[in-house]
């Protein structure tokens, strides 16, 4: 009864996030975007995936990750057995840049308090950052072809430790083949990856 008790408050914690990030105005972004995108996902999820940004599907249904680079991370999660039931997704911004362009340093600041109380709302086991935006946010120094695929522990304002798990964004996948591949193997370790983090084996990843 407890535990049902203890999913039912996060879940309606979770909502109520949600609603708050619909109705931000911190950056001149609300005012171009069609939706804003809080995220979605299992509000007890172990693992936590970080995009970028909505893109144009994204912005135009308020849901993340729908549109082509989001039907190639649904199909890289069924091969682990795994579906959206399982995780929760989210971008570093909430609306969508114009014409798609990169993320602002002062829209990031600005969705960032929004993305740090996701984090320490669902205190996921493990985070998964897609691309290189979300990696040089946690990871300012470091370089997404170098550490690819590899587990990273680091101190998250006000949160504390986290433990970070590295992959190439499924758009770039999709638009460099030679990537598709090398996303696909990354991928098929997160089972493992989740596993040892569970047991507190990080050293042995």
């Amino acid at each position: 009864m407890v535990k049902q008790s203890n999913k039912k408050r996060n879940r309606l914690k979770s909502e109520e996030l949600n609603k708050k990030i619909k109705q931000c105005c911190q950056c001149f972004l609300h005012g171009t975007c069609t939706n804003i995108v809080p995220g979605e996902g299992n509000p007890h999820a172990e693992i936590m995936f970080i995009g970028e940004a909505p893109g144009a599907q994204e912005d135009k249904v308020g849901r993340p990750f729908v549109g082509t680079a989001g039907k190639f991370l649904d199909e890289m999660l069924s091969m682990i057995g795994f579906s959206r039931n399982n995780i929760f997704i989210t971008n570093m911004l909430k609306c969508r840049p114009p014409r798609n362009r990169d993320p602002l340093s002062e829209e990031v600041e600005a969705c960032w308090p929004w993305l740090l109380e996701q984090i320490g709302s669902l205190k996921p086991k493990l985070v998964v950052t897609l691309g290189r935006h979300a990696l040089e946010q946690f990871f300012p120094n470091q370089k997404i072809s170098k550490v690819h695929g590899h587990v990273m522990e680091g101190k998250v304002t006000g949160i504390g430790r986290q433990v970070f798990y590295v992959l190439y964004h499924p758009a770039s996948a999709i638009y460099q083949k030679r990537l598709r591949n090398i996303l696909i193997e990354d991928f098929k370790r997160l089972p493992k990856v989740l596993d040892l983090v569970r047991k507190g084996n990080v050293d042995k990843i």
